[in-house]
């Protein structure tokens, strides 16, 4: 296809730091070989806060760069003159009035929209008149990628399902030596894996391992992410107002071949999260990709990503008897961990990857 033939497509997306699942994937997006071929790309990064802990906060510094990025987004309009626009609308929050307006920009140029969406929360939100006024204007005559059909019942009010795309998450694959798991009668290791926000299921997690402590399990617990509405030092009070200072450690960040080597070295993967806006966390793809088997919860995308009791265990949110009983009996059958993460490998390797993710992202912006 030659230059003059591409479709120019302007992509408005989330680009690390901070680093979590919409800026990672911003990021291979950019980066993807087959999309920049393919199409005419032209980038802006949307992302104002550069800490975890910046989320969600309002702050003089994003005023003034939601100015410039209308700014950028017109200059950028008037002189690529893209066919479509790919914007990673944020649904909620304040960040959700200014994609709006960024909607409102592109529809005076008349530019198509695709929106990705990586959160949630429109259901809810809309409760609020404003609120209700404005999802209609932005998803008037746009074509929508959700992450899982699990998503879709969350914008049904404004969006006919033949709009919608579904486009699961895919992440590079690792090159990976021969994991060797502990034997039988070894200490168990488990791994969280995610930013100490407190509905990730931190404080869930931890009276699980109480409990199991107190039923003489022998385990050890790794937490592993930045501190968020969660600090170190409550952390550590926890543990130990718990019991648990012996059995359980917080890492802080760990990134490349460190992050990697701790999932390695782990047996069971957990992440109870009860996050009202979880869609489709990358972590659980990670662990699969390590042949781990995964205990997480009935939230978002994740029963897309985590099969019931053939790659791990589903639980309600917040339920602490059922974690600790998941947890016992993977601790207590290796076996079964064995079975259960060699079986996560295989969905992994067959519908997470990230070839696979550009490739289903390639087709879908070819039809839009």
């Amino acid at each position: 296809m030659t230059k003059n033939k591409r479709k120019k497509i302007l992509f408005l997306l989330h680009l690390p730091p901070p680093v979590h699942g919409s800026s990672m994937v911003g990021q291979w997006i950019r980066e993807s070989i087959l999309i920049n071929s393919r199409f005419v790309t032209s980038y802006i990064n949307l992302l104002a806060s550069k800490k975890v802990s910046e989320s969600g906060k309002v702050t003089v510094g994003k005023l003034l760069g939601m100015f410039v990025i209308c700014f950028q987004l017109i200059i950028q309009l008037l002189k690529k003159r893209p066919h479509i626009c790919y914007l990673a609308l944020t649904t909620t929050g304040a960040a959700f009035y200014r994609d709006a307006l960024l909607v409102a920009i592109l529809k005076v140029f008349g530019v198509k929209r695709s929106f990705h969406l990586h959160n949630k929360g429109v259901a809810m939100a809309a409760k609020s008149t404003l609120n209700d006024f404005l999802y209609r204007f932005v998803f008037k005559k746009a074509k929508v990628i959700l992450l899982s059909p699990h998503l879709y019942t969350d914008i049904q009010k404004y969006v006919l399902e033949k709009e919608v795309f579904y486009c699961p998450n895919g992440i590079p694959e690792l090159a990976i030596k021969e994991l060797k798991r502990p034997h039988k009668n070894d200490v168990v290791n488990v791994l969280f894996l995610s930013n100490l926000i407190e509905s990730k299921g931190v404080f869930v997690l931890l009276e699980a391992l109480s409990i199991l402590e107190s039923k003489h399990f022998n385990f050890t617990c790794s937490f592993i992410g930045g501190e968020a509405d969660i600090t170190a030092e409550s952390f550590n009070a926890k543990t130990k107002e718990l019991g648990l200072s012996t059995k359980v450690t917080y890492l802080g960040r760990k990134y490349g071949d460190e992050k990697n080597e701790y999932f390695s070295n782990a047996d069971i993967f957990v992440l109870p999260t009860h996050y009202s806006n979880e869609c489709f966390p990358l972590v659980l793809l990670e662990a699969m990709q390590f042949s781990l088997p995964i205990v997480s919860t009935f939230e978002g995308g994740i029963p897309d990503v985590v099969q019931d009791a053939v790659t791990g265990f589903l639980l309600k949110q917040q339920d602490i008897e059922g974690l600790t009983e998941k947890v016992a009996t993977l601790i207590k059958d290796a076996d079964l961990r064995m079975a259960m993460g060699k079986e996560g490998r295989k969905r992994f390797e067959k519908h997470f990857t990230l070839a696979t993710f550009e490739n289903r992202l390639y087709q879908i912006l070819k039809e839009v």
